[in-house]
């Protein structure tokens, strides 16, 4: 950062989210612009993104129809309450996700983020079973390593150690399934690995302990994410469906990351033929250009609730002051017109091979432990210094960045996840930087 911009800023008012605070800030790396696949940094330099800001920038950055879209609505109407009142925009947002949602997912409720999207979803289970006459179920079951936002439900839910350590004890009657990830049976499979189907049996386990009456709701991304990209074993997905169908158990399907071509598809649940009973989306809803996320519900589950209620009552309380915004919505609308026209989510699925092959490329360089990919998502998995685990994550991302390429690491793991209009020539770029930085890590 420069030495003028070190003398503007007060770097010490923000409080920055899963941040190493006082290492940025010794040394802080800014942004300040982005077109297409690239940021540009303070001192001018083009930065490549492989993560497309943060999972969620699928159509590259600073689109011009969505922002197009995002300043006509911010002149015509800025804001407009969800409560008791409507805008047109949100509307039409909803029934076109309802066309596009798997089998009869078609009751939408829209939130602002992934962390609520989760709750709002853990919420609308609990009230489901209560307005069916089951109100003892409660229970919610996460898996180990899943990540689910944020807020109270969704760390309760989640499955990360340091996201949960320091809150106490939070929601409570939630248990986990174990974790699909194992190096020993597992490592360096090219998309879904052959082992680990089995794993999902251990719901009959749970049910068998707690008594399926106690439990609502089943929550799983169909890839773990955050965790470092466990792509799910052949027949997991599958094997879960069939256990919660047959006690009666609500399969949440966590795809704020996987929604919206990075799969190669509009849903995960439809790349893997797995149709959930609620799906919870945000991040490439709109391209990351305005904070917004969806709830897609099965019809049934929402006729139970408002039909359970009084006649001229709320039947759900539950929303948030920014539910359907209409920037939010625009830029949504925008975004998905973007998808369409440009063809992103079949250039996705079509990039898969050339993307696939150039990360398992790098499996010979130093201290690489395991490699997976699913869709335009990959991880490198690096072998942690004795002593010092995600010392190696934490300069890798620094040399990248040095180097003109943005990369996402979770402790000793880089996860790449580029916007759907990466080239074959930048997946390339990328690869070779990556495979410079790990021959240069001691």
């Amino acid at each position: 950062m420069s030495t003028r911009l070190h003398n503007e800023l007060n770097l010490g008012a923000y409080w920055m989210p899963f941040t190493a605070n006082r290492a940025y800030k010794a040394k802080a790396r800014l942004l300040q612009s982005a077109a297409g696949m690239y940021y540009r940094s303070e001192d001018g330099s083009d930065i490549l993104d492989a993560i497309a800001g943060l999972w969620c920038c699928n159509a590259g950055h600073c689109h011009p129809r969505i922002a197009a879209a995002i300043a006509r609505q911010a002149a015509q109407l800025d804001y407009a309450t969800a409560f008791q009142m409507g805008h047109p925009t949100a509307f039409r947002l909803a029934e076109r996700l309802a066309s596009a949602a798997p089998a009869d997912l078609n009751a939408v409720f829209f939130t602002n983020s992934g962390s609520e999207s989760v709750d709002t979803a853990l919420k609308i289970a609990l009230a489901y079973h209560h307005a069916r006459g089951e109100p003892a179920r409660t229970r919610v079951v996460g898996r180990e390593r899943g990540y689910h936002g944020a807020g109270f439900g969704g760390t309760s839910v989640g499955g990360i150690g340091n996201n949960r350590k320091a809150f106490g004890p939070l929601l409570p009657g939630a248990v986990h399934l174990p974790q699909t990830y194992s190096h020993e049976h597992q490592a360096f499979s090219r998309g879904q690995p052959a082992w680990g189907a089995h794993l999902a049996d251990d719901l009959e386990r749970i049910v068998a302990v707690h008594d399926v009456s106690t439990i609502a709701a089943v929550i799983v991304e169909p890839f773990a994410g955050s965790a470092g990209v466990l792509p799910p074993p052949i027949g997991y997905l599958e094997r879960l469906r069939e256990i919660t169908a047959a006690h009666g158990i609500l399969l949440i399907f966590d795809e704020v990351i996987t929604a919206f071509g990075r799969l190669g598809a509009s849903f995960a649940a439809e790349r893997f033929g797995v149709v959930p009973d609620l799906i919870t989306t945000a991040k490439g809803i709109t391209s990351g250009a305005v904070p917004l996320g969806a709830v897609l519900v099965r019809e049934d589950i929402r006729a139970a609730i408002v039909e359970s209620a009084p006649a001229g009552a709320i039947e759900f309380f539950h929303g948030y002051t920014y539910s359907g915004h209409p920037l939010a919505t625009a830029a949504a609308m925008a975004a998905l017109d973007v998808y369409e026209d440009e063809n992103l989510f079949a250039r996705a699925r079509e990039l898969e091979g050339t993307f696939e092959n150039a990360l398992h490329g790098l499996a010979d360089r130093p201290h690489v432990r395991d490699i997976r990919n699913v869709g335009l998502a990959g991880a490198v998995e690096i072998e942690p210094r004795a002593g010092a685990p995600g010392a190696r994550g934490n300069e890798a991302f620094a040399a990248a960045f040095e180097r003109g390429l943005l990369i996402r690491t979770t402790a000793d793991t880089v996860a790449i996840s580029p916007p759907l209009i990466v080239s074959e020539r930048e997946i390339e770029t990328i690869a070779s930087v990556l495979g410079d930085v790990l021959d240069d890590i001691r």
